[in-house]
C-alpha cells in the first residue's frame, strides 16, 4: 500500500482479504486516495466496504438444516491459519453459525481443515469421534467438498439420506460436485462490480463512506434432506 500510494500510479484502491483488525487500515484512513474494501473489518468507521453478509450466511445454513430436523451439525472450516489471522469472512460466518445454533437449540461443532484429502479425512474422523450422531455438515472450504463427499460414500453414509451437506462456495463448485450441493453462493462478481462502482463514485467526488452487505441466498439441491429417524 505504501508503494502504491507513494508512486502516484494509482488514483484509487480496492482491498481484499480483509482481517478484523487489518494492519492496513490506519494507512488507508490516512491516505488521500479513495479506497473500497471487499470485506468487513471490526471497525468500519471512515471506510467503504462491500461484502456478502457472512453472519447471515452462517445463520441461514443452520436454519436450513435445523428445519430439516438435524440436531447435530458439524462445520468443516477453512485452514487454521485463516482463523488465526482473524480473517473477517471466516470469523463472521462462524458467529452466524453459532448464534443461530444457540437460538434453535442445535449442537454445533466447528473444526478447521487444511486443504487436501488427507486433512479432510482426519477432520471427518475427528468429528465422528467427538459427535457420532452428526447428520448435518456445513462446509466453508472448497478444497474439502469433494474429499468429504467421497469419504462419506466410502463409509456407507448416503447423501442426503444419512447425512446432509451444505456448502458456502461459488455456484460452479456446488454444481460440479459429485452430488449437486445445496449451497450459499459467493457472489464474487457482484461484490467486485459494487466495489468498482463505489470507488468510481469516490473519484467523482460524490461517494459516501458506507457498508454494503449483500444478503445471502441459499439454493436447495440434492445434498440436503430430512434428518434420519
Amino acid at each position: 500500500m505504501r508503494r502504491v500510494t507513494g508512486s502516484g500510479l494509482a488514483d484509487a484502491m480496492i482491498l481484499m482479504d480483509v482481517e478484523l483488525d487489518d494492519e492496513r487500515l490506519p494507512l488507508l484512513r490516512e491516505s488521500p486516495r479513495p479506497a473500497v474494501l471487499i470485506g468487513l473489518p471490526a471497525d468500519t468507521a471512515g471506510l467503504t466496504c462491500v461484502d456478502l453478509d457472512f453472519a447471515a450466511t452462517g445463520a441461514l445454513c443452520v436454519a436450513h438444516l435445523a428445519g430439516l430436523g438435524h440436531r447435530d451439525i458439524a462445520v468443516i472450516g477453512e485452514a487454521p491459519a485463516v482463523y488465526e489471522r482473524h480473517t473477517g469472512f471466516a470469523e463472521r460466518t462462524l458467529d452466524g453459525l453459532r448464534g443461530k445454533a444457540r437460538e434453535l437449540g442445535v449442537r454445533l461443532l466447528h473444526r478447521p481443515c487444511e486443504a487436501g484429502y488427507g486433512p479432510t479425512a482426519a477432520t471427518l474422523a475427528r468429528i465422528f469421534d467427538e459427535r457420532p450422531g452428526t447428520t448435518g455438515f456445513v462446509v466453508q472450504n472448497e478444497s474439502a467438498v469433494e474429499p468429504l463427499l467421497g469419504l462419506l460414500r466410502q463409509q456407507g453414509r448416503a447423501v442426503p439420506e444419512d447425512v446432509s451437506v451444505i456448502a458456502v462456495c461459488p455456484d460452479q463448485v456446488a454444481l460440479q460436485a459429485s452430488v449437486r450441493l445445496t449451497s450459499v453462493s459467493i457472489p464474487a462478481e457482484e461484490m467486485g462490480r459494487r466495489a468498482v462502482e463505489r470507488v468510481v463514485a469516490k473519484l467523482a467526488g460524490h461517494g459516501e463512506d458506507d457498508v454494503t452487505l449483500i444478503a445471502p441466498e441459499l439454493t436447495v439441491r440434492a445434498s440436503s434432506g430430512s434428518a434420519p429417524v
